[in-house]
């Protein structure tokens, strides 16, 4: 917001300059370029510092699923929101269309994992849990569950469940 207030003042000096030059001061040319040398180079700082968040938000999608927990949320603009749910139906269209009929979920398993099946303990009621075979499980608080990775791995991420390390 600073950089933008700055730039807005730049401009507007550097308007006014230019009037007075067209009409015959010659001697503050420098100072409109320099100016413009000024704007430019806020210009660039702030797309830099857009770019920087768009990649955190799209980080944030690997990270903790298509689901953003509100204290994350809340630091986001409208447009960061917007753009973030752009992304994960962008993301989740190519998911589907790639590995079959159910498509494959690049997001699990970002670490190889070193058994198919965890240990997790439960961090909160979260309710009735299916498994490939059809078996439902309830997940309640503090209760504890040997489960296939890829399938708590994003209630994992969401601070639903825990892994628990033997």
């Amino acid at each position: 917001r600073q950089a933008l207030e700055e730039m807005r003042a730049l401009y507007e000096r550097n308007q006014a300059d230019v009037s007075e030059a067209k009409a015959g001061r010659a001697d503050l040319i420098f100072l409109i370029r320099f100016r413009h040398c000024c704007l430019l180079r806020n210009q660039r700082c702030v797309l830099a510092y857009l770019y920087d968040r768009l990649l955190r938000i799209r980080a944030l999608r690997w990270e903790y699923g298509s689901v953003l927990p509100n204290a994350i949320q809340f630091h986001m603009s409208a447009e960061e929101v917007e753009w973030f749910n752009r992304y994960k139906k962008s993301l989740a269209t190519y998911m589907r269309s790639v590995g079959g009929e159910e498509g494959l979920d690049l997001t699990q398993d970002i670490k190889p994992p070193k058994s198919l099946y965890i240990e997790v303990r439960c961090l909160r009621d979260h309710g009735e849990f299916e498994i490939d075979d059809g078996t439902t499980i309830l997940l309640k608080k503090n209760s504890q569950h040997f489960l296939p990775r890829w399938k708590c791995e994003q209630l994992i991420r969401q601070g639903v469940l825990e892994h628990i390390l033997s």
